[in-house]
């Protein structure tokens, strides 16, 4: 039997969906939230295997409340969650799944597909309606954005380029040794590299010291 609890702030969905739910062999809906903070206090007294949640609610959002179940508030081993909304966006898609969720899947879907979903993520598995792959491809299609520097910070990191200590630059620019430190460990940061070398390699690999 799979223990259900239902996240919504409409009344009338989370009717629907107990209703339609009851009638499906192996499920047991045990609990019902009208938001994100009554989902994980739920979670901890009725222990689910599966919290339907939706992502806009009063209180503590769906996502807040995804992260909080997950991370062990709502007891060990936490429930697994499955969003179930009307909201799609590239934004929303991508927090509930950092936020731990295990599926996203559409209000409007079939029944079918939020029945198979609900047993997949009990399972173990993930469940995305069809639309929120094609949108999570897309997304991971997209180049990386090219971190901006700042005019200063291309300057530093320009003579490093060619060799320069950071004493030398220092000298050569008219600034202190720590600021050029400074100017650097915020390239690193921007970046997201380590040393020296690799920031010259990846600024010059996007274009930033032309």
């Amino acid at each position: 039997m799979i223990r259900l609890l239902i996240a919504d702030d409409h009344p009338v969905v989370r009717a629907g969906l107990a209703g339609l739910l009851s009638d499906e062999p192996g499920f047991e809906v045990v609990g019902e939230a009208s938001d994100g903070e009554e989902a994980v206090q739920l979670a901890s007294v009725t222990r689910p295997d599966v919290v339907l949640m939706d992502l806009r609610m009063p209180r503590v959002d769906g996502v807040v409340a995804t992260s909080r179940i997950v991370g062990g508030e709502a007891g060990d081993p936490p429930p697994r969650v499955l969003i179930l909304t009307t909201y799609e966006s590239d934004d929303q898609i991508l927090a509930a799944i950092e936020a731990g969720a295990s599926g996203y899947l559409l209000k409007a879907a079939p029944q079918a597909e939020i029945v198979a979903g609900i047993r997949s993520v009990a399972a173990g598995q993930s469940a995305l309606s069809p639309a929120v792959a094609v949108r999570l491809v897309e997304r991971m299609r997209q180049p990386e954005p090219t971190a901006v520097l700042t005019a200063r910070e291309t300057d530093v990191l320009r003579l490093v380029a060619i060799g320069n200590s950071n004493k030398q630059v220092a000298a050569l620019l008219g600034i202190g040794e720590s600021t050029v430190k400074t100017h650097l460990l915020k390239v690193f940061e921007k970046l997201g590299v380590t040393d020296r070398t690799r920031a010259v390699t990846l600024a010059m690999e996007r274009g930033l010291l032309n």
